[in-house]
């Protein structure tokens, strides 16, 4: 056995140099065929291309796989950069959307501050909400306007549509406005077309009710409330809201001023005879001295 076993490496190794010399030669033949500068070895050479080269399809095929790989990855990336590049573009975009949005709305209540059309004998300045103070027990803001100004207790604030408050409490820079919804506010109003006189009670609520209605039967959702002038508190004719229902069925206000969007106050200068002096006139005037008198005389006779 060991003999057979010498003897097969004995035929194995010259062949195996045979064939390694041969492919030598063969690829030298092959090189320098293919270095020969001559038409008809070109015309080989071409031949011998279009003869061979599509039979390698199969060959390249990996080959070609791998480039289209590497080229699909790199377009990836590409499209991944301008994708992280459109995002922070869009984040600026949407920074600069909403910067003019609030320019848009601070645009459009100056121009409804120059545009409300209001008694000619009242002058008015505008002042900037610095401070929403609200609370469940208080509804109040702080204007940067003051007796500088020459602001007074009790006059009426508007925003570019309807009545917001009054003032209550003037600093020498800034002051304080009461709003309609606040619970210590007690508006007069008339309800048109009707012409029914009533109260605007703030309770605190973004739709104060409506109390001491004279005839309830004769207002209906949708009519207009202002002011009526009546007790020297606010100027006749400033518009307060629309009579709304709640489902309850109770008459409530719905005021025209934007209260969530309080920016701008215009501050009516009524040098009238609206100076509040004592805070209680707003709501029950004080009785005629004749009157108070009356029962005393009743009781001498």
């Amino acid at each position: 056995m060991a003999k057979d076993r010498s003897n097969s490496e004995d035929y194995t190794t010259p062949l195996r140099r045979l064939l390694l010399a041969i492919m030598v030669m063969c690829l030298l033949g092959l090189f320098f065929l293919w270095r020969i500068d001559s038409p008809r070895v070109e015309r080989f050479r071409a031949a011998v291309i279009d003869t061979v080269m599509p039979s390698f399809d199969w060959a390249m095929a990996p080959v070609t796989a791998t480039v289209n790989i590497v080229r699909d990855f790199q377009s990836y990336q590409r499209i991944y950069e301008q994708n992280q590049e459109l995002r922070r573009e869009l984040r600026q975009m949407t920074a600069w959307k909403e910067a003019a949005l609030q320019l848009e709305q601070e645009n459009a209540k100056l121009r409804d501050l120059n545009n409300v059309r209001l008694d000619p004998r009242l002058t008015y300045i505008t002042g900037v909400v610095l401070a929403d103070s609200g609370s469940p027990f208080r509804q109040s803001v702080l204007i940067n306007v003051g007796s500088r100004d020459g602001i007074v207790d009790g006059w009426a604030t508007m925003d570019g549509t309807g009545l917001v408050g009054r003032i209550s409490g003037v600093g020498a820079n800034t002051s304080r406005v009461i709003l309609l919804t606040d619970a210590t506010s007690r508006i007069p109003a008339t309800i048109q077309p009707s012409g029914q006189r009533a109260l605007i009670v703030g309770d605190n609520t973004s739709a104060p009710p409506i109390d001491f209605l004279e005839d309830p039967d004769q207002v209906r959702p949708g009519d207009r409330i202002v002011t009526s002038g009546d007790g020297d508190v606010f100027p006749p004719g400033l518009l307060i809201g629309q009579v709304a229902q709640d489902p309850g069925g109770r008459l409530r206000t719905r005021l025209a001023a934007d209260y969530e969007r309080l920016e701008f106050l215009r501050v009516l200068r009524d040098h009238g005879a609206r100076r509040v002096s004592n805070p209680s006139a707003l709501i029950l005037p004080e009785a005629p001295p004749s009157q108070t008198a009356t029962p005393d005389t009743e009781v001498s006779q």
